[in-house]
């Protein structure tokens, strides 16, 4: 099996930003489940159409609920199909419901537009000063307050139990609402809320010596590790370009610089040796600094003398590929729900084997597009099971879905990419083989965003121009021979792959699904010396990655590659596709089965096939789809 020499990360998994804000919830049953609060006095508001709103209009509704959400939030914004429909259903019994913005750095014109593109469906409130958020104890969106007809906030908390997908077991916002409908305590009146905190209005902290600021410190290591994906345009759900959006983050930004999420990287330090690792690694210096200006109050320093925002190439990276290939028209995406993995069937119209130096892919809308990955379909006997996927679906858009892999066993892999990553090109007389007639399942990652979106994503060839010697290929360390039974959170999955032939190993991109927590690859070789591949021990289906290592390693024939898993299956798993129903799990291209793959991405060394590559002059104008 032929295999692409790099499979970007999945960078941009936009749930890394949410966070436990509130303390644990009460226990149902407590004291504290049935204690009355006091009324809350001063509920005196106005909504974005200028209707005012008080505590009168409270009292003359069985329950209010104020959702207080952000624009620049990725849990807010996943939340809105699910808001509106909570909404709309209890509508019909009298509950009132109003959208509440408290983040200081949202204008009111952000506000609206977040709200109207999610199609919220109630009063929206833009709360200046958070008077609201102050006034009914609100710390983070997604948060939800339910206050009865007497004033009394009765629930405050999150609105169910997963902001990671839309398989929820614990209703707790409605299970709220229906207590105070029927006159009864709320069982579990505080939950923890997964989110984003509310971004109280606040004053610069003054400059200090020997404190780091924005200006001198902070700027420089966001334009080198965040703006690549923070800035307009981009797949992150805010920008951090200016000291006015930093500062707003700063608490954000220490906590997920210090406990490592962010810049995205998996692999454990020091256990294989990355090229791309330096670009997306903080020094320790760094998240010191970070961490120190955060807790002085993000002070500003001289803005004057803050680096100027990045310039980022627009359209091709690259400059004009030889050849453009796209599907036939876009996809449209839904708001709500799990997130899509489409397949685009793609005619190269090769007339002969062609050998590829890189790939560039360009999404067409960054905001939604998670990453990307073109499998190579070469056929046989005329028929290529990529395209017979396609011509089955019956839902009247371009593709089809599939999970994990493209639903067939490509004969390689062309491309990948995902947000941050700059197309690589393979080392001198390395390339790509795709053979004549091949197609492209362009297979493109969705992450729903909360309101309705089209893609039209874009693959630019540009062809190998000289000799070739060798091609990637590579091999699979996997095990199909597993089933994790049903609540077992640490279940243990083994496989190893020997090594038949003389060869040095470029890259290597671990594979699980949603029950993967840990994964270890590594190399023995023939006198049982062992080379470290890569580990990662909080596995993540939202950032997987293929990791290019530094330098090449050679493992001569008689070596084996090695590879250690865990899997958890239990509900507290929030990414578990069988919560609520726990079943066993075992290997399958669905959304409830697993993989346990590593692909080893190499050059043998046996291979010399001198070919000469003379491609025809470039033709960008030309594009091939079905």
């Amino acid at each position: 099996m032929r295999l692409c020499h790099r499979i970007l990360p999945l960078t941009a998994a936009l749930l890394a930003l949410a966070a436990p804000i509130l303390a644990a919830p009460t226990k149902p049953g407590s004291p504290a489940a049935n204690r009355s609060e006091a009324p809350v006095h001063g509920l005196i508001f106005r909504d974005l159409s200028g209707s005012p709103h008080d505590s009168a209009e409270i009292a003359a509704h069985p329950a209010t609920v104020c959702y207080f959400l952000a624009a620049q939030c990725p849990v807010s914004n996943v939340y809105g199909p699910r808001i509106a429909a909570t909404a709309q259903k209890y509508l019909a019994k009298g509950v009132a419901s109003f959208a509440v913005y408290s983040n200081r750095q949202e204008t009111e014109a952000e506000v609206a537009r977040s709200a109207k593109e999610r199609a919220l469906g109630i009063p929206v409130v833009r709360d200046a000063g958070s008077r609201l958020a102050d006034l009914l104890g609100a710390k983070a969106t997604p948060e939800a307050v339910v206050i009865d007809a007497h004033g009394i906030v009765r629930y405050r908390g999150r609105i169910d139990d997963n902001p990671v997908s839309s398989r929820v077991v614990s209703h707790d916002l409605a299970n709220a609402l229906d207590a105070v409908l029927a006159g009864q305590p709320v069982g579990t009146p505080r939950t923890l809320v997964v989110g984003c905190g509310i971004r109280r209005a606040s004053t610069a902290a003054a400059t200090r010596p020997g404190v780091p600021t924005y200006a001198h410190d902070i700027a420089p290591i966001l334009r080198n590790k965040c703006e690549g994906c923070h800035r307009p345009g981009e797949v992150a759900p805010f920008s951090l370009q200016t000291y006015a959006q930093a500062s707003a983050w700063a608490v954000d930004i220490k906590r997920y610089t210090q406990n490592g999420q962010m810049p995205p990287w998996k692999p454990v330090a020091h256990y294989g040796e990355f090229q791309d690792a330096p670009s997306r690694i903080l020094t320790a210096a760094e998240r010191a600094s970070i961490a120190a200006w955060a807790n002085a109050g993000a002070p500003a320093g001289n803005l004057a003398g803050a680096p100027p925002p990045r310039k980022f190439v627009s359209g091709w990276q690259l400059g004009e590929p030889d050849m453009v290939i796209q599907p036939s028209r876009s996809y449209h995406l839904a708001a709500d729900g799990d997130d899509v993995y489409r397949n685009f069937v793609v005619k190269t119209n090769f007339t002969e084997d062609r050998y590829i130096r890189v790939v560039e892919v360009r999404p067409g809308n960054a905001s939604v597009v998670h990453h990307v990955i073109a499998y190579v379909d070469a056929g046989a006997n005329g028929s290529y099971p990529s395209e017979g996927l396609e011509t089955k679906t019956t839902d009247g858009q371009p593709g089809y879905t599939s999970f994990g892999g493209p639903g067939f066993v490509p004969s390689g892999m062309m491309a990948g990419w995902a947000p941050g990553n700059a197309p690589m090109p393979l080392p001198e007389g390395v390339a790509i083989p795709v053979p004549k007639g091949a197609r492209i399942a362009l297979q493109v990652h969705y992450h729903k965003n909360g309101k309705p979106e089209t893609d039209l994503t874009r693959l630019g060839i540009h062809f190998y121009r000289g000799t070739v010697n060798k091609t990637v290929t590579g091999g699979l360390a996997l095990n199909f021979f597993f089933r994790i039974p049903p609540g077992d959170p640490h279940y243990k999955v083994e496989a190893t792959m020997p090594i038949t032939t003389d060869m040095h190993v470029y890259a290597v991109t671990p594979h699980m699904h949603l029950l993967g927590r840990e994964i270890k690859v590594w190399a023995t070789l023939p006198d049982q010396t062992e080379r470290d591949l890569v580990w990662i021990k909080d596995w993540d289906f939202n950032w997987q990655n293929s990791y290019y290592l530094k330098s090449p390693i050679a493992l001569p024939s008689g070596s084996k590659v090695h590879l250690t898993s865990y899997f958890d299956n239990s509900d507290q798993n929030p990414r578990n596709p069988n919560r609520g129903h726990l079943r066993s799990v075992g290997w399958g291209e669905q959304t409830t089965d697993e993989m346990c793959i590593a692909f080893i991405h190499a050059t043998r060394d046996d291979e010399h096939l001198n070919i000469v590559s003379r491609p025809e002059p470039r033709t960008p104008e030309r594009s091939a789809s079905r």
